[in-house]
C-alpha cells in the first residue's frame, strides 16, 4: 500500500507539472486554452529528439523543453491568442482545439504515430527498498522536480513585483494601465511561462505517459479534472487535487483493474459536488 501511495503521489506530482500552467493561465488571465496538452507534446518530443539524434543529457531536456515551449507560447500569443482574449468561452474553446487537432495531425505526419521511446539515465532506472516501500529512482526524481517547482511559483506570484503586476492586471486592466503596467507584456510573459511549464511536464512524463501523437487528446480531460477539483485562485488546490487523483488513479488501477481509470471520474464527481468552484475557490467565484 506504502509502495502504491508513493507511485500515486509521483503521478500526482506529474499531473499538477502538467497541469498548472492551465490553471495560471485560466486563472490569472480568464482565458480557456485547451491546446495546453499540444505545448506538453512539444516539450515531450523536443525531450525525445534531443537524446535520440543530438545526444544532449536528459538533465539538459528539461530546461531545452521548457525553453522551446515558451518561445512557442510567445509567438503564438502575439499571433493568434490575443485575438480571441475578449471573446467568448466558446471562441476560445473551438479555437484552441482547433490549434490541439493542428498540432496533433503536423506531429503525426513529420514523426510518424508511433510511441517514442525515452532511454532515461542508468541513475534513474531502476528501484530501491527503503522501510518496506518501492521507490522507483524516476518516480522520486519526479517528486523532487515538482516540490522544488511549487515552492519557486508560489514565490514568484506571491512575494514579487511580476506577481502584483500580474494579479493587478488580471483584476483591473484599465486601472493597472493607467498605473504604468505594460498589460500586453504581463500577459505574453505569463502566457510563455504556462507553455514553457507544460513542456516540461512532457518532458518529465514523456517516459511515465509515454509520447506519441494523441497525448494532448488523451491527457486534456486530466488537466481539466485538475484545474476544476482544485480550482484556479490558487496554486495549493490543484496541487492538492492532482495529489488525490494521482492517488485515487494508481490504486484504483492496482486494486480494481476491471475498472480501471474509472475511479478517477468519480473522484471528480464526488470533490465537484461538495465544491463545485473547486477546493481553493475565491468567495463569489463562479
Amino acid at each position: 500500500m506504502l509502495t502504491i501511495l508513493f507511485d500515486g503521489i509521483a503521478y500526482g506530482m506529474l499531473l499538477f507539472v502538467l497541469a498548472c500552467g492551465l490553471a495560471v493561465t485560466l486563472g490569472l488571465m480568464n482565458f480557456i486554452n485547451l491546446a495546453h496538452g499540444a505545448f506538453a507534446m512539444v516539450g515531450g518530443y523536443v525531450t525525445v529528439l534531443a537524446m535520440q539524434r543530438l545526444d544532449v543529457p536528459f538533465l539538459l531536456c528539461l530546461p531545452l523543453a521548457f525553453v522551446v515551449s515558451a518561445v512557442l507560447g510567445a509567438v503564438l500569443e502575439r499571433t493568434l491568442y490575443k485575438r480571441v482574449y475578449g471573446q467568448s468561452h466558446l471562441n476560445q474553446v473551438l479555437f484552441s482545439i482547433g490549434l490541439t487537432f493542428m498540432a496533433m495531425a503536423t506531429v503525426d505526419y513529420f514523426m510518424g504515430s508511433q510511441q517514442q521511446l525515452l532511454h532515461l539515465p542508468e541513475w534513474l532506472n531502476g528501484r530501491s527498498v527503503i522501510a518496506g516501500v518501492g521507490i522507483g529512482h524516476y518516480r522520486l526524481f519526479v517528486i523532487v522536480i515538482c516540490v522544488a517547482l511549487v515552492i519557486g511559483l508560489q514565490l514568484i506570484l506571491s512575494k514579487t513585483r511580476f506577481g502584483s503586476r500580474l494579479r493587478a492586471a488580471v483584476d483591473d486592466p484599465r486601472a493597472a494601465s493607467g498605473l504604468g503596467i505594460n498589460i500586453n507584456l504581463v500577459f505574453l510573459s505569463t502566457f510563455a511561462f504556462g507553455s514553457g511549464l507544460a513542456g516540461l511536464g512532457g518532458a518529465l512524463g514523456a517516459d511515465l505517459l509515454g509520447m506519441d501523437p494523441t497525448f494532448p487528446i488523451k491527457y486534456m480531460i486530466y488537466f481539466l479534472i485538475v484545474v476544476a477539483v482544485g480550482g484556479t485562485s490558487s496554486l495549493i488546490g490543484p496541487l492538492l487535487a492532482s495529489l488525490l487523483l494521482g492517488v485515487a488513479d494508481v490504486a484504483g488501477k492496482y486494486y480494481i483493474p476491471t475498472v480501471g481509470a474509472f475511479i478517477i471520474y468519480c473522484v471528480m464527481i464526488i470533490m465537484l459536488m461538495w465544491r463545485p468552484q473547486g477546493l481553493f475557490a475565491r468567495a463569489g467565484s463562479k
